[in-house]
């Protein structure tokens, strides 16, 4: 993995839109203005998998209210240029954790169901996709109690941490920055663009 277990760092991480940085480390990230600033193309999915929530996850758990960051990351990586990897404290009471490869299995087809092209996802989406978003929801957890397992439950688990708080400033860090050809830390970036004074 790219980096320490979060039992060593104890932060999860975000990536955001370079454009978006200046105000996040001044003002920290309030959810309902990420939720307000986005066009959040993933908001009718969202809506989906809230829809098919099973009765036992409680009613605060609502990925259209949620900001998404990850626990780790693999070495390979690849980034989207023009974007900040954030390191971000969260409360750990206010998280909850899902496996991001089950809900990639229904994105794809839930986009598509509504193009004639692709009318297999909406046979899909028909026979499997409120199977699949239960599945989905039956393998996360708490935050807490995901931590306490010491080891993924399925293989191929891509831990998506839903967060469910603001975070002030004071609990985010910039630990990157991707352009279209370099991966910088804020000081790879100072010294990169310090040789042209």
């Amino acid at each position: 993995m790219l980096f320490p277990h979060y039992n060593k760092t104890k932060v999860v991480y975000h990536v955001v839109n370079i454009n978006q940085l200046k105000n996040i480390l001044e003002q920290g990230i309030q959810i309902q203005e990420r939720k307000d600033f986005s066009d959040d193309k993933y908001l009718d999915f969202n809506q989906f998998l809230d829809k098919n929530k099973p009765a036992w996850i409680p009613k605060w758990i609502s990925r259209k209210n949620a900001l998404f960051a990850s626990l780790n990351f693999k070495e390979n990586m690849q980034w989207h240029s023009h974007s900040a990897l954030l390191a971000l404290k969260v409360q750990e009471e206010r998280c909850w954790v899902a496996n991001e490869n089950l809900a990639n299995e229904i994105y794809d087809p839930f986009i598509l169901q509504y193009i004639d092209q692709f009318n297999s996802a909406r046979d899909f989406m028909k026979n499997y996709g409120r199977q699949k978003a239960l599945y989905y929801w039956n393998n996360s957890f708490p935050f807490q109690e995901y931590l306490k397992k010491g080891k993924t439950p399925m293989k191929n688990y891509d831990e998506e941490v839903m967060i469910f708080h603001n975070i002030v400033p004071e609990n985010i860090e910039c630990l990157m920055v991707v352009t279209d050809h370099y991966i910088f830390t804020p000081q790879e970036w100072q010294k990169y663009y310090e040789q042209y004074f």
